[in-house]
Formats: C-alpha cells, structure tokens, sequence
C-alpha cells in the first residue's frame, strides 16, 4: 500500500542577497549541475540525482557569528562534505571563494565560511 504520507527531502535552502552567485560557489565546490534559475530562487544538484542545494534570496541576510556568541545571530544549521584529501579541497573552496573561520575545532576538519557567510565543514572520510 501506498503511503500518501512519504516525506522525502528534496534540498537544502540557504538564504542570501545573491542566490546565483551562491549558488554557482557551490556548483564549483561540489561539481553540480544547474537545476533551476528563477528570480530570487535557484537550485543545483548532484548530476546523478539526488538532495540538492536551493539559494533563497533574502536581501537582508545577515551571516551567523560562528562560534556562536552571545547577542549575535546564531547559526541555524552548517553543510558537511566528505573530500578524499583534505589539503587540495581546502585550496579549491578558498580559490572559489570560501575564507577559513578563525576558529578550527579539531585535526582533519576544516571550518569555511562561504560567500554570503554560511559556515561549512570539509573533512576526511
């Protein structure tokens, strides 16, 4: 029997001034496609399907203070990726555009923060 109830998760929404510069960040650092280009909205995802990444455009984004801090705005959720060497994909997402956090919790993470602020982790695995 069917379940008219199935939940599926179809992508992951970032807010940001510029969701087509966001967006075409993160298909360079992941080697994704384009999915969709609409005004204030776009998506990309994984050329073989699956969960992908959609840019909302909220003209008033303010980026997370990461690590948290009292009073400033906190980090609703961050993106991990699983790279094979850790030392060329932390060079890639810089090159790209992404800036090392001032704060790195432990050996074979590496804590970026995207153009429009977003934290994210790259780590070994």
């Amino acid at each position: 029997m069917a379940d008219d109830a199935e939940v599926t998760l179809s992508a992951v929404v970032l807010g940001t001034p510029e969701p087509g510069a966001l967006a075409r960040f993160y298909a360079a650092l992941l080697g994704w496609e384009l999915l969709l280009e609409e005004r204030g909205w776009v998506s990309i995802g994984p050329p073989d399907g699956g969960v992908g990444l959609s840019f909302q455009e909220e003209a008033e984004h303010v980026p997370p203070t990461w690590p948290a801090a009292a009073g400033e705005p906190q980090m609703q959720l961050h993106l991990d990726f699983r790279v094979r060497d850790l030392e060329a994909a932390s060079a890639r997402a810089a090159r790209l555009g992404a800036r090392p956090s001032g704060h790195q919790p432990e050996p074979g993470v590496r804590v970026f923060v995207d153009p429009a602020g977003h934290p994210f982790c790259l780590f070994e695995g």
